[in-house]
């Protein structure tokens, strides 16, 4: 007689994979049976379709019908080794690209697809017979990693911790040396011009231009080692957010030669975060709770809340011969979001044979919706959608205090499993 508990009801709804689309308006979740769009300021649903199988990764193209699918999960609808283009407003394939070995990520634009696999990157030219534009070796990128904005194409590079920066109309390749150890999150700002990069370390990221591979900032997000689960800039690529395993949401200042050619931020709310709440959230249950005080919550090795990022040692960054990590630049802001406990669904580690959407849940993906205000989603069974603020405190006698980051609200996107 077998007494052992299943490790998960077969009926349960799961989320394998979470993407925002271009300008973060709406984000797609791949689903064991089929995906999801959800509008991304309310989290109302969009789109919904269910193909009773699994899918392991949604890669939208922009706000279009056009939708990269890739099969995942349990029982995956597609092949483990094919992207399908799905035209969403027909409900069928508008065209199917297949390759060699099992496809880890996707990117796609109007004018061309990008499949990544274990160690290659490949281009298509979008069209209903696709061709193969270029091909790019890699190291071991079992998590997918690439990202496409602007005609710049960010992956990992041959050596372990390197990037390759492609210039697509010319097809020009740079390498930037960004870590010692294998990548583990990369991203692009909104216009290209910045790449932000975090090793498996995860201790310290990266921010370099695009323009001449210069790095322009070293942050560091703590002491101990941690796994990041997303990098995202703000819409003028002046902040950075970072979320990792420590349930961390960090917010950094990214100073860079062109900020004064960007859009400025608005100017932050000027909200009493400390005698006063902005208000009751509600969860997905429909149970109210009060918003995170950031003034109360502990924080773990190397985060900080002060203005500016620096400051966290005082004046020991100061003190001549020091090491580094007294002088680092920290976060101006920090929060913590929900991971959840439920257990590691499949729990397989990553690796080039794991099928996606069977390791460990997409947990702590962001996106900006302005300067200000920022989501946080999470998948697997427990899959919730956080809204924070960067908002600045305001002291009693009316004097603008220091930027801090608190959260609006929350639900479970998907109810209660």
């Amino acid at each position: 007689m077998n007494t052992r508990p299943p490790i998960e009801s077969p009926s349960a709804t799961m989320v394998l994979s979470i993407t925002f689309n271009d300008d973060n308006s709406c984000f797609a979740v791949g689903l064991n049976s089929g995906f999801n769009i959800f509008h991304s300021g309310t989290c109302s649903l969009r789109t919904a379709r269910d193909f009773n199988a699994g899918i392991g990764l949604v890669q939208m193209m922009g706000n279009a019908n056009l939708i990269a699918l890739v099969g995942g999960g349990r029982q995956p609808k597609f092949a483990a080794n094919k992207v399908v283009i799905w035209d969403d407003q027909r409900s069928k394939s508008a065209l199917e690209i297949s390759a060699l070995t099992p496809v880890r990520g996707a990117q796609l634009s109007k004018e061309r697809v990008v499949l990544v696999l274990q160690n290659s990157v490949r281009m298509y030219k979008f069209a209903k017979q696709p061709t193969l534009l270029s091909a790019y070796e890699t190291a071991n990128n079992a998590w997918g990693l690439c990202c496409l904005k602007h005609d710049k194409l960010v992956f990992p590079g041959r050596t372990t911790g390197h990037v390759q920066l492609v210039d697509v109309p010319t097809g020009n390749v740079s390498i930037i040396p960004a870590h010692s150890s294998a990548l583990r999150a990369i991203q692009l700002s909104k216009d290209g011009d910045l790449l932000a990069t975090a090793s498996e370390t995860g201790t310290l990221i990266r921010v370099f231009s695009t323009g001449n591979c210069a790095r322009l900032v070293e942050l560091r997000r703590g002491i101990d080692p941690a796994t990041i689960f997303s990098l995202a800039f703000s819409p003028s690529g002046m902040q950075l957010a970072c979320t990792s395993d420590k349930s961390t949401l960090h917010i950094f200042d990214i100073p860079h030669t062109n900020s004064s050619k960007k859009a400025q931020p608005s100017s932050p709310r000027a909200t009493p975060v400390v005698p006063h709440s902005p208000g009751l959230g509600i969860a997905g249950n429909g149970t109210a709770f009060p918003p995170t005080n950031p003034s109360t919550q502990p924080s773990t090795g190397g985060e900080t809340n002060d203005e500016g990022g620096r400051g966290k040692w005082g004046i020991l960054a100061r003190i001549p011969l020091m090491p580094r990590l007294f002088s680092d630049v920290y976060s101006f802001a920090s929060a913590p979001f929900e991971v959840g406990d439920e257990p590691l669904v499949g729990g397989l580690p990553m690796s080039g044979s794991t099928t996606l959407g069977t390791a460990r849940p997409p947990k702590g993906v962001v996106g900006w919706l302005d300067e200000e205000s920022l989501l946080v989603v999470g998948g697997g069974l427990d899959a919730r959608w956080e809204k924070f603020m960067v908002v600045r405190e305001v002291h009693q006698d009316g004097v603008s205090g220091r930027r801090v980051c608190v959260r609006e609200g929350w639900k479970r996107y998907l109810g209660s499993p």
